[in-house]
């Protein structure tokens, strides 16, 4: 696992970097070893695999539209968003030996750089499944790096996987989200959207949800996945009694100082506690965006748990990003920058994955399904402005330039494969068979 560059770190010294200059894709004045050894050093590589990434990384690059210019000089691509290469060797080394993790490491290293990330990200994200030949995508069991042990999501290790991401700082996800403090996909109502919109886009979301679980007066609802609490408050005051569970120490923190000053203090109940270990029964069961941190594995203990919580005639609406399904089973063993260095444990799951967990291990049964995909990526579009627009405060919090670097990267990744519909965004409705 990498270093977690957390705001309780002392700052790292990256220079002193002109304010015009000082942009979240700015190339780091230094990448400090400590805070991230794999990227301040060059990986070794032999020099077949090297050659051979060199070999197959222009092949797919010529024939996408993008132009990706070579160390200033020589292009490759159908024309389109300028992807910037500016170390050639460094780049191709790090892709022969860690694939697309090197791709992520050698973006944040500043190795290479483009004025529409996004754009280049989209065009590749749009061909992913046409980027290796079907040859070596045959063979990926003996060359894709395997997830590591440390990070499957058993009880003590999903507590230190969401610990790495929720537990980063407050103040950082305060500067890029809106007053809602909600970290999940909003639902607007036309396009494009505006920063100023969020907070009704986001209430549009939670209440959506709400609707499908029929949370109302009365209501015993079990949230699986606190954020900073604004379902949970929003829920109460439609009259609903809420049991939330975190793992987030920070997280459960906040959320608490907001319910209470919203005044539903009595009517919440914040838990650091594992969804494994809930007890009692609920009418409604909701969770946002929460499953992709579950794990393959734990899928089916998930979803006996939502089914052994439920009371007969319950209703569970799920907010879920989900992946195609063929490209999720060709992947979903393979370790992935976004697991490394964002999420460790995380896997985004199909619709069809969930039918046949659903099926196989449980009396749940989807009745509703709705997808939303462009709608996240407008949300991650506003998240990435504001947060690139801050990076002086991001500075100030004691993140460098790096991490400014990585989670830049980390936003436009994430609009980039809304954007070219690799991933989607579902709200789920499941009931019981029994009484459906």
């Amino acid at each position: 696992m990498p270093t977690s560059p957390t705001s309780r770190t002392a700052p790292t010294a990256t220079g002193t970097i002109p304010a015009q200059a000082r942009t979240a894709t700015a190339r780091p004045a230094r990448v400090d070893a400590s805070r991230w050894p794999d990227v301040a050093a060059q990986p070794k590589a032999s020099a077949v695999r090297t050659a051979v990434a060199e070999r197959l990384v222009r092949h797919a690059l010529s024939r996408l539209p993008l132009r990706a210019r070579l160390a200033g000089r020589d292009s490759i691509g159908l024309g389109g968003p300028l992807m910037e290469i500016r170390r050639p060797d460094a780049f191709f080394r790090r892709i022969g030996a860690s694939g697309l993790i090197g791709f992520g490491e050698s973006y944040m290293a500043g190795e290479w750089d483009s004025p529409d990330l996004v754009g280049v990200l989209t065009v590749l994200a749009g061909n992913a499944a046409g980027l290796v030949p079907a040859p070596l995508q045959r063979l990926r069991k003996l060359w894709a790096l395997r997830q590591p042990a440390a990070q499957a999501n058993t009880p003590e290790g999903a507590r230190d996987n969401i610990s790495h991401h929720y537990d980063l700082s407050n103040d950082l996800f305060a500067l890029f989200l809106d007053e809602t403090l909600s970290y999940s996909s909003a639902v607007f109502r036309g396009f494009p959207a505006e920063h100023e919109l969020l907070p009704a886009a986001q209430h549009r979301k939670i209440d959506r949800l709400l609707d499908l679980a029929r949370v109302g007066p009365g209501t015993e609802l079990l949230e699986i996945g606190t954020g900073w609490g604004e379902l949970s408050v929003r829920a109460a005051a439609r009259g609903a009694r809420v049991t939330t569970l975190t793992l987030s120490r920070e997280q459960q923190e906040l959320a608490r100082a907001r319910i209470r000053e919203a005044g539903y203090e009595d009517r919440v109940d914040v838990r650091l506690c594992d969804y494994r270990d809930v007890t009692g029964e609920y009418d409604a069961i909701v969770s946002v965006e929460m499953i992709e941190a579950v794990g393959v594995e734990f899928w089916p203990v998930y979803f006996r748990t939502l089914e052994r919580r439920l009371a007969p005639g319950g209703r569970v609406a799920l907010q879920a990003i989900t992946m195609p399904d063929d490209r999720m089973l060709a992947s979903n063993s393979t370790y992935t920058w976004i697991q490394k260095y964002i999420f460790p444990g995380g896997m985004i799951p199909s619709v069809e994955a969930v039918e046949r967990v659903t099926t196989a291990h449980t009396a749940l049964r989807t009745e509703q399904c709705d997808g939303f995909g462009m709608h996240y990526a407008e949300t991650l579009r506003l998240w990435r402005e504001r947060f690139e627009e801050r990076a002086d405060r991001v500075d100030a919090l004691g993140f460098d330039a790096t991490f400014r670097r990585m989670w830049t990267f980390y936003l436009a990744y994430s609009e980039a494969g809304f954007r070219s519909g690799y991933l989607d965004v579902q709200q789920m409705l499941l009931i019981r068979e029994d009484t459906a």
